[in-house]
């Protein structure tokens, strides 16, 4: 089966210390500054370390950035997430994934990559012209989602490469699943841990029906990511294989039911998780696409991230998405939660249980051992980007 390869939670060697970077929130996101992925990461000496070590970032700080990748390929991105989820303990048997309706865009006089998405604003403005009852501020605001969830054996790491930007907007934003999880009391965290959640792709089921088009059927970067029922399965509180810390994972358009309760329990569940969300802005990051082949890595795991669709006439929006296959989603209940197995302590606030926000005490991650560098006193601030 298609299971991670370690359960013990992987460990910094320090390999990307020399690199300078900035956390951009406390509780998720890192923007690495001059760093060349090809040059510097890809084909270092040391590149399995340096690579495992950026696999162990991503998977503590959900996603990181790099900015004006001009020389990174289709065929080098697609190497580069296959390889930090190699590097990261995923299974042999995962490779890269391929969209059910692939290619899923192809560029104009391009031909199609069955293992990149052709990310581009020309079929949002097509699906905005041709349906102008949908309420495009509602639409953008239905899609946080973590990638393929309807998969058996759905994503790992996920890199986009935006390739030409609008004018302005297009901002993609990232939430955590930790710290979601965190801000649940701990009487609910015992309530969903164990809990499953039926995911299903009705958005890529209903385009097939649309377009008359068939389903890609075959292995789709694992042997069990077979067939046409994108229809799948998962823990509601997945346990990270490669940080050991307990992230909600039921969140967004492909979680369809939660199983062990009722129809309305379920809604209610699913209903709060997003709300949490939307309603806590400091578990999330927002990231301005600045320059061309801009790049984020992120991991499906323990983030949910959405576009911005507000850009329409000011230009056009296109990249290039390449999305590693993982393992099948698993809930340990020995694991713990980020904050417990960090050991930062923090106040109960009236109403967490409920959605409510609180802060602050992400900034204690480092001091606790999160951040390898920071704990062996290396300064990574950069005030020029």
């Amino acid at each position: 089966m298609a299971q991670s390869s370690h359960r013990k939670p992987l460990q910094l060697s320090g390999a990307l210390d020399k690199f300078s970077y900035e956390d951009l929130t406390p509780e998720i996101g890192r923007e690495f500054f001059n760093v060349n992925i090809v040059d510097d990461l890809l084909k270092a000496q040391n590149a399995d370390d340096v690579l495992r070590d950026l696999a162990i970032t991503i998977s503590q700080r959900g996603v990181v950035f790099f900015r004006a990748q001009d020389n990174l390929t289709n065929e080098l991105q697609k190497e580069f997430v296959h390889r930090l989820g190699r590097l990261a303990g995923k299974p042999d048997t995962s490779t890269v994934h391929i969209f059910p309706l692939a290619p899923a865009f192809v560029p104009e006089g391009g031909t199609g990559d069955r293992q990149i998405s052709y990310v581009n604003s020309v079929g949002f403005k097509y699906m905005f012209e041709k349906m102008p009852n949908m309420d495009k501020r509602r639409f953008d605001a239905a899609e946080w989602h973590s990638d393929i969830q309807f998969e058996r054996v759905p994503a790992d790491y996920t890199s986009l490469r935006v390739i030409k930007l609008p004018k302005t907007g297009g901002d993609t934003l990232w939430a955590s699943g930790y710290e979601l999880y965190n801000r649940l009391s701990k009487p609910y965290q015992d309530f969903v841990d164990g809990l499953s959640v039926t995911c299903r792709a009705d958005c890529v089921l209903m385009a097939m029906q649309r377009k008359g088009e068939k389903i890609e059927e075959g292995e789709r970067g694992s042997p069990l990511n077979v067939g046409s029922a994108l229809t799948a399965v998962h823990p509601v509180v997945r346990t990270h294989p490669v940080t050991g810390w307990r992230s909600i994972y039921s969140v967004g358009q492909f979680s369809k039911r939660i199983n062990e309760v009722n129809q309305q329990e379920s809604e209610e569940l699913l209903k709060k998780f997003y709300s949490m969300i939307q309603d806590n802005h400091d578990l999330q990051v927002r990231f301005k696409w600045r320059t061309p082949n801009d790049i984020a890595i992120w991991d499906n795991r323990c983030t949910f991230h959405r576009a911005t669709f507000d850009y329409l006439g000011l230009g056009e929006r296109s990249g290039n998405r390449a999305v590693g296959i993982g393992e099948v989603p698993y809930f340990d209940p020995e694991s713990k939660s980020r904050d417990e197995a960090l050991g930062v302590k923090k106040a109960q606030i009236n109403g967490s249980a409920n959605g409510g926000s609180h802060g602050g005490h992400g900034m204690t991650h480092g001091a606790q051992g999160m951040d390898h560098g920071a704990a062996n006193g290396h300064s990574h601030e950069h005030g020029a980007h």
